[in-house]
């Protein structure tokens, strides 16, 4: 049995985002916050291949549309958020996260909890805009009026 595909792109942006992460840890960039709105590239590209698999499958109906890429980027989120959490505490838990950047929304001396659960909102909301923009152009570009 095939997995879906909603588990296999949402896995493609984990896989993504984690090595971009690694990288820029490995470069000594990870201090650099603006950076972090890079992966929002990797959850355009999961989602986006979502919608375009179902509509090379003939599913040219916005709300299962809507829901399969929702849960693409909800699921490729998850688990980079699960993977943070692991590397942060394989090196080093809350002093790991007291070396990240120190623009964080909440203020203060954030926790890795508190720190994940940022991340969470942050890679919900780029998933709900991505989506959104992603439905809007696939939808017109389909349309014949």
């Amino acid at each position: 049995m095939k997995p879906p595909k909603e588990l296999i792109n949402g896995i493609l942006i984990f896989i993504g985002t984690s090595f971009y992460y690694l990288l820029m840890d490995i470069l000594g960039l990870s201090d650099l916050f603006y950076l972090r709105f890079l992966s929002v590239f990797f959850i355009y590209y999961g989602i986006n291949r979502t919608i375009k698999m179902n509509l090379a499958q003939g599913k040219r109906n916005l709300a299962s549309d809507a829901g399969s890429a929702l849960t693409t980027g909800f699921i490729g989120v998850a688990l980079s958020i699960l993977g943070i959490i692991i590397f942060a505490y394989l090196n080093g838990g809350d002093s790991y996260v007291s070396s990240l950047p120190k623009t964080f929304f909440l203020g203060g001396d954030p926790s890795l909890m508190t720190y994940s659960i940022s991340l969470l909102i942050e890679g919900i909301s780029f998933v709900v805009i991505i989506t959104m923009l992603l439905l809007f152009y696939w939808n017109n570009r389909l349309t014949t009026d």
